[in-house]
């Protein structure tokens, strides 16, 4: 794979968090013209302001990260649920708002999701979490069939066990504890790369896959259907 977002401008963001980084490198090697934004999403006009920022964009890389609270189910608060669902989920219809518009003008365009595997499978105590990051999911499907019309292509990933400094740094992955549960949990037996996952998302918004609409793609070496 070389070179398959030559031509396009990405706008990536939360570029600093999740799997911001890699994305970052990997599009860049790529081929992409690359605009990290860093800027929080949660505020309403913030998604507008990004996009505005980043001029013309071809693949809009929707990068959102909150750190998942630890709360049993009976315990969750209504501050702790709206301030999830304010990070993960209230940025894309905005974000999605902002960039449609000119991808519909252009002619094409595409989205990626860089969404959770804890959507596709129970975790205890991160039911806020995981709702969260289902009706990202759940948003990309709807979304992804009505736009396919228009040229536009909405996809995500949804991923776990990915090497990433937000959810899986080295002070995490150097843990014992951690590390018999990667050898228990995930057939892979290792957390999939960052520059593994990136080089899917490059793929995903490429040219190359122009046939996916609206679809979610399990990363999580084996996790999701162990």
């Amino acid at each position: 794979m070389l070179n398959v977002l030559a031509g396009k401008r990405v706008l990536i963001t939360q570029a600093t968090e999740f799997m911001g980084p890699a994305l970052r490198e990997v599009f860049a090697e790529q081929g992409a013209d690359v605009v990290a934004s860093d800027e929080p999403l949660s505020e309403p006009a913030a998604a507008r302001r990004v996009v505005e920022r980043a001029g013309a964009v071809d693949v809009l890389v929707a990068n959102l990260a909150y750190r998942a609270p630890s709360t049993p189910a009976e315990d969750v608060t209504d501050l702790e649920w709206r301030e999830v669902f304010g990070a993960l989920v209230d940025p894309l219809p905005r974000l999605i708002a902002a960039v449609v518009p000119g991808m519909v003008a252009r002619g094409s365009g595409a989205v990626l999701v860089i969404g959770s595997a804890s959507a596709l499978r129970g975790m205890k105590r991160s039911s806020t979490y995981s709702a969260a990051r289902a009706a990202q999911l759940g948003y990309v499907q709807a979304v992804g069939v009505e736009l396919a019309p228009r040229r536009i292509r909405v996809n995500a990933i949804a991923q776990n066990f990915v090497e990433n400094p937000t959810y899986f740094p080295p002070e995490v992955q150097a843990n014992p504890r951690f590390q018999e549960r990667l050898a228990r949990e995930v057939p892979l037996g290792r957390l999939v790369t960052a520059r593994e996952d990136a080089q899917f998302a490059a793929y995903l918004c490429s040219d190359a896959a122009a046939c996916f609409v609206g679809q979610v793609f399990p990363v999580s070496g084996g996790w999701v259907t162990r």
